[in-house]
């Protein structure tokens, strides 16, 4: 019993005293960091949360970065993953409550955004339209300035913006 206890304690100050354990070395700030858009009214508590990352224009062009047509993952890094915690009208078309990731198409005029039941996904390589729970359509306007790192944001009244560079995208959630 006694050699145990030692062997034990010996162990513990080995471990206490170890480089492998004091010393970690963690990451830089991602470039692109995570943000967490919250829609809540008084009346209904939350109703939306959206979890992306925010890349930023850094010189280049959303055409460049988002390019019209293509599937976007609305965001970098991972998917960006939306969830509604009641049953809404999303765009003018029911979703259940739960969580979705979100993708797009970017249009001159318009957009296609696209709730997939896919969930912890990176990037849009792994879209599928066969996963799509609905697909709306956004209208498109101009920023009143440039707008530099990607952002989603929400009205009173129940829309959701989404803003980069000189392009704004406007749905709505009931």
């Amino acid at each position: 019993m006694k050699k145990n206890i030692l062997v034990i304690a010996v162990f513990a100050i080995a471990v206490l005293f170890s480089n492998e354990t004091t010393a970690q070395k963690f990451g830089g700030l991602d470039k692109s960091p995570a943000d967490i858009a919250m829609y809540r009214t008084k009346a209904d508590g939350p109703i939306m949360k959206v979890i992306y990352s925010r890349p930023q224009l850094k010189g280049r062009t959303l055409e460049s970065l988002a390019p019209s047509g293509k599937v976007w993952r609305m965001g970098a890094n991972e998917s960006t993953e939306v969830t509604f915690y009641k049953d809404v009208t999303f765009g003018g078309k029911s979703v259940k409550a739960g969580s979705y990731t979100m993708f797009a198409i970017p249009g001159k005029s318009e957009w296609t955004i696209m709730l997939s039941k896919s969930l912890h996904t990176w990037g849009s390589g792994s879209y599928k339209d066969s996963n799509d729970v609905v697909r709306v359509t956004a209208k498109v306007s101009k920023a009143d300035k440039t707008i530099e790192a990607f952002s989603i944001a929400y009205s009173k009244t129940g829309d959701v913006y989404f803003g980069w560079g000189n392009t704004v995208v406007t749905t709505s959630v009931k």
